[in-house]
């Protein structure tokens, strides 16, 4: 029992493994959560609290929680569950998919900040932004009319 719960924290950070495929284990991380543009956006926005909270309580408890190392993938299926709660229809799952992945590698402004952050905070905090910012551009779109 103690061997089980000594590997859960490890487990979640790469969410079941899935950060241990190769290449690019974030993109993979990302794409595990779309199914759930299938179902209600506020399934996705409590998908996303879940996955925040649930990886800030795994990083915490691992030996790299200092640091991010790229099997650590947990926050991309955080990040990605909040920018697929304002994706409307499927352009907007393609453009949530695009635009969060796109602002989780090129950390523009905030998410640049965050990804700064030390910690379990700084490891979660980066994709949790990155998310928000797709999202607003999601939100953005779909109040003009285009998506």
């Amino acid at each position: 029992m103690a061997a089980v719960i000594a590997a859960a924290p490890r487990a979640i950070a790469s969410l079941g493994g899935i950060g241990f495929l190769r290449p690019a284990p974030g993109t993979w991380g990302s794409a595990v959560v779309l199914p759930l543009a299938l179902l209600p956006g506020w399934v996705a926005l409590l998908a996303a609290l879940i996955f925040a909270v649930a990886g800030y309580w795994a990083v915490a408890r691992l030996p790299e929680a200092g640091q991010d190392p790229g099997w650590i993938v947990v926050d991309e299926a955080a990040g990605q569950s909040l920018a697929l709660a304002a994706a409307g229809g499927w352009l907007g799952v393609l453009l949530a998919f695009a635009l969060f992945r796109a602002f989780d590698i090129l950390k523009p402004g905030p998410v640049g900040w965050a990804d700064r952050q030390h910690g379990p905070f700084g490891v979660m905090a980066d994709d949790l932004v990155a998310g928000a910012l797709a999202a607003a551009v999601l939100l953005l779109l779909a109040w003009v009319g285009i998506a």
